[in-house]
């Protein structure tokens, strides 16, 4: 196999909504899910959730191919703060194709850097993504 690792780059127009959706003044749970286009080398949007919870969320990740999400979380603190943590998940389901697997993964670094993200998060099983795998990750437990 002689083929490089494969980068791809972030289409403008997600680069603009990865920006706005950092600075969003919305208090719910909400998601940007992207993709690869194969044929372009380019992330693009898969799909956006408002109000969407780490179980509806996992229901909408396909089970045989890699996505990534951007994930703005609401947390309620034990002292009545809260937080939204902006958190990058990769979903990189076991049984994808090894190519599909490995342009996900040559791409994943520029996006969390285009996305100016530093909370990162690799999910092997999306049925693990919970409210709990979230909070674990993140350092908050219940």
């Amino acid at each position: 196999m002689s083929e490089s690792l494969v980068v791809c780059d972030v289409a403008e127009d997600l680069v603009e909504k990865l920006r706005k959706f950092r600075f969003r003044k919305e208090t719910n749970n909400a998601a940007i899910i992207m993709k690869i286009d194969k044929d372009k080398r380019l992330v693009v949007l898969d799909e956006e959730h408002e109000g969407i919870s780490p179980d509806e969320l996992k229901d909408e990740l396909p089970e045989r191919q890699p996505r990534f999400i951007v994930y703005s979380y609401k947390y309620l603190h034990d002292d009545g703060r809260v937080s939204y943590p902006l958190c990058f998940i990769f979903s990189s389901p076991v049984g994808c194709k090894p190519e599909q697997q490995m342009m996900y993964a040559g791409s994943k670094n520029k996006l969390v850097q285009t996305a100016e993200l530093t909370k990162v998060f690799e999910i092997r099983n999306t049925e693990d993504l919970t409210e709990e795998w979230l909070c674990e990750k993140l350092g908050f437990f219940h």
